[in-house]
């Protein structure tokens, strides 16, 4: 599995990606899932895959050569937009050459693709591929895109990251998101490639590969930890039963009409009480054992 994470910011773009392929007890495999098209001057255009290796290869290969009706590239595409269509069409290429043979096999076509970039002349974009060689593109509603496991680095994203973001927070932001993700998911492993972009560079400048010995990440696995622990601790308990005029921090008042689905015990099993009020209950069990 693998998880790669996207940004289209008011000032540019973010991609981070990492590299684990296959993971077992006795087994697991690295391979880079980001891929740059790079003329300087004219074009920057990122590619990053997750799912069936084998066929994300093959559309990586394919997409360097292919050209459309118009007899364009993705080096002399004219929008963004129009590259997109391009790896499409290489995704439905490798699709009719293989998905019928992997099936035999039980193997499903399975790819998605993150693509985005600039041309000369244009904003940058950003487009979530599909198996199909649809695609959607980000808008200010949507700034990101998530391919992989994506659960678990979703939350922080969703809290922080705004078109209005800058480049800098938001590589901060992925690296959290990527760093929740390896917490939790074995799947996804070191190293990390990141790559920040800025509007109208034309070409890649900030760009790093991420290991375990890397400076800023580590001071990150160790601070997110304990900040979220420290704000976790800051929080203050419920108050279960609360008297009516109590207004702070209340799960529960003392009027609420609340119970759960109960399930019957079976006859010959039941002990013969009601239902009653867990306080209740305490109650008569002390006068029980006073009574006696």
């Amino acid at each position: 599995m693998t998880y790669c994470v996207a940004m289209r910011l008011n000032s540019g773009l973010v991609f981070l990606s990492d590299s684990r392929t296959n993971a077992g007890v006795d087994h697991i495999g690295t391979f880079r899932k980001m891929s740059v098209y790079e003329n300087p001057g004219d074009r920057v255009m990122v590619m990053m895959t997750a799912g069936n290796l084998s066929i994300s290869q093959s559309i990586r290969q394919m997409l360097t050569e292919r050209t459309n009706a118009e007899g364009r590239s993705i080096w002399t595409a004219t929008s963004m937009y129009e590259a997109a269509q391009i790896l499409g069409d290489a995704i439905r290429a490798v699709h009719d050459r293989e998905a019928a043979e992997l099936s035999k096999f039980g193997i499903d076509f399975n790819v998605s693709i993150i693509f985005g970039g600039q041309i000369r002349g244009e904003r940058c974009r950003l487009f979530q591929m599909y198996s199909a060689g649809n695609f959607i593109e980000s808008h200010d509603e949507n700034t990101y895109f998530q391919i992989g496991e994506s659960k678990y680095g979703k939350p922080i994203i969703d809290r922080v990251v705004a078109p209005q973001t800058s480049l800098d927070e938001a590589a901060k932001c992925a690296l959290i998101s990527m760093d929740s993700t390896l917490k939790s998911n074995i799947s996804v492993g070191l190293p990390l490639d990141l790559l920040v972009y800025q509007n109208e560079d034309l070409a890649v400048t900030r760009f790093v590969t991420i290991d375990e010995q890397n400076q800023y990440f580590q001071m990150i696995r160790r601070s997110w930890g304990s900040q979220l622990k420290r704000v976790f601790e800051a929080i203050d308990d419920p108050v279960w039963d609360a008297p009516p005029e109590d207004t702070q921090n209340v799960l529960s008042s003392v009027g609420d009409i609340s119970e759960p689905v109960r399930v019957p015990p079976p006859n010959g099993v039941a002990r013969g009480l009601q239902a009653v009020p867990r306080q209740i209950l305490a109650e008569q069990d002390g006068d029980v054992g006073q009574a006696s």
